[in-house]
């Protein structure tokens, strides 16, 4: 099996390519962006791609796959792809018809991975923030374990392979798998994840409820990011980072990658460059020493790129606890 299609199995018996392409663009960006960048990154090699309802991206996705199927370079079997259950949509009778709204756009008849997006149930409507005249977001009151349940009917309606969720934290996952009647375990919980985020207590949580984590930002997170703190620390230019690639020649890219394999994470690599999507797959050429691994677990800070700042007051708002 070439190396670069690495997979881990996931508690629903479905396996889940290590290594996945993240397609999240800033709306400013020019969509066939989006597209262009998906086709080259099954070309160099990724079967797995990752993206969201949220994204506002999928038709572009969709037809990225497709045309890699009519070329014959892929079967649909071939490729992982993962989409997320927006907010707006919690009420569980809304699940399935969000889902729907997801494989119109994309053109496909499933999805391998659905996840709960947030914890953060917002009112049902057009927006992606519905808000008052005062600007402020409107929660919506859904008991998430109803969610859950609708989620595990799609599954069961095979429209989706597995079921997860992203972003939430201890707390919240117990809840779910405190459930009564609980059908299926989420299978992974995507989440923000990086040396300045190493996420270790979350990581041991799940690994310990065969929970995957999903790592997201895992290289930091662009600037043009509007949820970004353009003052934050960049993480590729990080001096330990950086003298650690030129110490095994690659990228500081490959080695926050590479970190992540190595703590049996699923990570995301997202660049819409050519040269970089393509480098990035040579993750699987080197192995980084289990001193480098002490090393870069000691550059965690708690830093936190996308921190849902609209959503602070939310009660469900999950990144106040620990972990």
């Amino acid at each position: 099996m070439d190396p670069k299609y690495q997979c881990v199995k996931l508690n629903d018996g479905h396996f889940i390519p290590v290594l996945g392409f993240g397609t999240y663009a800033p709306p400013e960006d020019p969509k066939n962006k989006t597209l262009e960048a998906t086709k080259v990154a099954i070309e160099a090699g990724f079967r797995h791609i990752d993206s969201a309802y949220f994204y506002n991206n999928e038709e572009e996705v969709g037809l990225a796959i497709r045309s890699k199927i009519a070329e014959g370079i892929v079967k649909r079997e071939d490729i992982f792809y993962t989409t997320k259950l927006w907010c707006t949509f919690h009420r569980p009778e809304l699940v399935r018809p969000g889902l729907e709204t997801s494989l119109k756009r994309l053109q496909l008849d499933y999805v391998d991975l659905y996840l709960i997006h947030f914890p953060m149930s917002l009112k049902p409507g057009q927006k992606f923030y519905p808000g008052n005249e005062q600007g402020n977001v409107l929660p919506d009151t859904v008991d998430l374990r109803a969610t859950w349940e609708a989620m595990e009917k799609c599954k069961d309606a095979g429209l989706a392979k597995s079921i997860g969720v992203s972003n939430f934290n201890c707390r919240q996952l117990e809840m779910i798998l405190n459930k009564p009647g609980l059908r299926y375990k989420p299978v992974c919980n995507q989440v923000e994840c990086h040396p300045y985020l190493n996420q270790s207590k979350l990581l041991d949580f799940c690994k310990s409820k065969d929970i995957v984590l999903v790592a997201y930002c895992a290289l930091g997170s662009q600037r043009e990011n509007q949820c970004v703190d353009p003052s934050s620390l960049v993480l590729l230019s990080d001096p330990v980072l950086c003298a650690m690639a030129e110490k095994y020649k690659r990228t500081p890219a490959l080695i926050a990658l590479r970190y992540q394999l190595q703590r049996g994470v699923v990570v995301l690599a997202k660049s819409f460059n050519e040269k970089h999507i393509r480098e990035n797959l040579q993750v699987f050429e080197f192995q980084l020493s289990s001193e480098d691994m002490k090393v870069l677990d000691g550059l965690n800070r708690n830093i936190r790129y996308i921190d849902a700042k609209l959503l602070t007051s939310h009660p469900n708002y999950p990144f106040s606890d620990e972990y």
